[in-house]
């Protein structure tokens, strides 16, 4: 039965039709799939308590990835016909898939599908976000952010430093909201990695040296199983502008205009925020 399922992941990459491949290719009994994940959870319940530098480790780690393979295929299966060749979205979930099992804690008590879908699907969006626009975005924002990212190497070599948001808007003669806006427009001050390049592949600025603490990971799973009793330990006030903007996507601009308050104000409190539950979650690890 093993060596059926590790042909699996396999054979999926090349199908079209890759929903089957999770239930292995000969019509298996209702109740095989729930035995599957289980002993999936158990191998890396074992994974967690081995040398990650012996080989035993490293057999194990090899054969919980192959055995998993086929739900990184299905999640791809879920972005077909977006514009993106499959093969690229199947890598882009199967690296997903390695990051989850390599960062997936089994004493936090979730069980791992509940870990890695919702990452490996924010994988594969995010890898949506770097390369498109999101949905209505004002085109003043798409030509401000175009902007953006070519002043920010010019001004890295010129000034000898990564520019500040008050460099890159004295640069291009508009104000730091508009600057952070047209980031926050591209998806790069809230969508990407803090370490990716700010001003295209050849850049050497990074967001994190623009917006400094703010968090764009807000989105990953553990995090946000470890968030809702730290969110309660902040001012209602930096409580309801967090929900506003992680969970209601709403913007910092509408934000300031349903608290009546300036947007600069907005991103300090969240700025203030950010880095008050980063300092909480590192003293939980």
């Amino acid at each position: 039965m093993q060596e059926e399922r590790a042909a699996g992941p396999g054979q999926a990459a090349d199908e079209p039709d890759v929903a089957p491949e999770l239930t292995g290719a000969t019509s298996p009994e209702p109740s095989e799939q729930p035995r599957e994940r289980g002993a999936s959870e158990t191998m890396l319940a074992e994974l967690a308590t081995l040398d990650p530098d012996s080989e035993e480790y490293a057999r194990l780690r090899a054969r919980i990835i192959e055995d998993l393979l086929p739900l990184a295929i299905h999640l791809a299966g879920r972005f077909r016909n977006r514009g993106e060749p499959f093969d690229d979205l199947s890598q882009v979930a199967n690296l997903a898939l390695i990051k989850a099992v390599d960062g997936f804690d089994p004493e936090r008590g979730v069980s791992f599908s509940s870990y890695a879908v919702p990452f490996i699907v924010g994988e594969l969006k995010r890898h949506f976000r770097d390369k498109t626009w999101q949905i209505r975005v004002p085109r003043r924002l798409q030509e401000l952010s175009l902007q953006l990212n070519r002043v920010t190497d010019e001004l890295t070599q010129r000034l000898g430093r990564s520019p500040r948001v008050s460099d890159l808007a004295e640069e291009l003669g508009v104000s730091e909201e508009e600057v952070i806006e047209g980031l926050e427009a591209a998806g790069a001050y809230h969508s990407l990695s803090l370490d990716a390049p700010a001003g295209g592949e050849e850049g050497n600025a990074t967001l994190v040296d623009l917006i400094g603490d703010d968090d764009s990971d807000l989105n990953d799973v553990e995090a946000r199983v470890a968030l809702p009793p730290l969110l309660a330990t902040l001012p209602a006030r930096e409580q309801k502008i967090l929900a506003m903007r992680f969970f209601g996507n709403l913007t910092q601009s509408q934000i300031a205009s349903e608290l009546d308050i300036s947007q600069m104000h907005v991103s300090r409190l969240i700025t203030k925020a950010l880095a008050t539950l980063r300092r909480a979650l590192l003293d939980e690890e």
